[in-house]
């Protein structure tokens, strides 16, 4: 159990863009005839209807590709109305998406394993479920590899994400049972989830402070999250409670626990309390104290076993650019 400490205790702590490519030796170039129930529908749901076995989304990828034809003429666009009695070939190719869930072997660190989960401390960089930008090399890929079960289960048993670059403890279930009894209780604030953040300015006031604050799409930009006022903008209640560890002339040290799981809870919370988290540039973050990823760090997870019912506890010690970072600025760090 490399850099975690398993302890077991009697109660609860609670983007993509791609060149067409060329027909390969997986291609298949289908007839398609498109008649009366077609006759002024879109093109990408007319294909719905006429290869009913793909999805629409990986259709509409085909069409972007350049691999649907109507009466001899390429077709580019999925909103391109047909007509019955047009003809044309579809080209069935393979697509980063279409491929994106096959096995590819990598380390993962299995901080505690059963044959009805496992505890999974994730590093810094690894994209936790593929999505565009990040087809292959995640850890779903990791775990198709590491467990041929996991076919069977939507996201391979992945109950919960951490952020690309946020390092640390996560649970994934081997079974649909477990997991679907994991998920019940994530949403019922069952499982326990405390992170180490380092953060920019001093701490000041009380060493303990709860953030209620809802959050959403921020409205003026949407590749962000922000704190919401619900009465103007969609969103969700989010509760996450922080205190203070450390304090120092450049910034903090603080553990979060959270009590919702929103996108990027922590990471928004903090930047709302005027603490963004350092190597955070999307929130208002620098990079210092050598950090060159956001400072964040998933420390601590507990929760009841679904089918033992034990209660579990896991801890994972701060991986080595976060230790490095206090060491910089002349902090410590004491995991109890």
């Amino acid at each position: 159990m490399k850099n975690s400490e398993l302890i077991i205790s009697g109660g609860l702590d609670s983007e993509d863009t791609e060149d067409r490519a060329d027909t390969g030796p997986d291609a298949e170039l289908r007839p398609l005839v498109f008649g009366e129930a077609q006759h002024g529908q879109r093109l990408d749901r007319a294909l719905v209807e006429l290869v009913p076995e793909f999805s629409r989304s990986y259709l509409q990828q085909l069409i972007d590709l350049e691999g649907v034809t109507i009466n001899g003429a390429v077709v580019r666009k999925p909103s391109t109305r047909v007509k019955a009695a047009d003809i044309g070939t579809i080209e069935l190719r393979p697509t980063p998406q279409s491929q994106a869930f096959k096995p590819e072997v990598m380390a993962l660190e299995l901080v505690y394993e059963d044959e009805h989960l496992l505890v999974i401390n994730k590093p810094a960089g690894l994209v936790v479920h593929p999505a565009p930008g990040n087809w292959s090399g995640t850890l779903l890929n990791g775990l198709l590899a590491y467990d041929a079960k996991a076919m069977n289960l939507p996201r391979a048993g992945i109950v919960h994400r951490l952020d690309k670059d946020t390092s640390g403890l996560m649970v994934v279930a081997r079974t649909r049972a477990v997991m679907d009894a994991l998920i019940r209780s994530i949403a019922a604030r069952e499982v326990g989830r405390q992170y180490v953040a380092l953060a920019h300015r001093p701490w000041v006031g009380s060493r303990t402070r709860e953030v209620n604050a809802p959050m959403g799409r921020d409205p003026r930009n949407r590749l962000r999250m922000a704190v919401v006022d619900l009465s103007k903008n969609p969103g969700k209640l989010a509760r996450t409670d922080i205190e203070l560890l450390q304090n120092c002339d450049q910034g903090c040290l603080v553990r979060c626990t959270l009590h919702t799981g929103r996108t990027h809870q922590i990471r928004v919370h903090m930047a709302s309390i005027g603490h963004p988290l350092v190597a955070d540039e999307l929130y208002g973050g620098s990079a210092l104290a050598g950090m060159r990823r956001q400072a964040l760090h998933a420390c601590r997870l507990a929760f009841v076993h679904p089918v033992t019912q034990q209660s579990m506890v896991f801890k994972a010690i701060l991986p080595e650019d976060l230790n490095q970072a206090l060491n910089n600025w002349a902090l410590s760090y004491n995991q109890d």
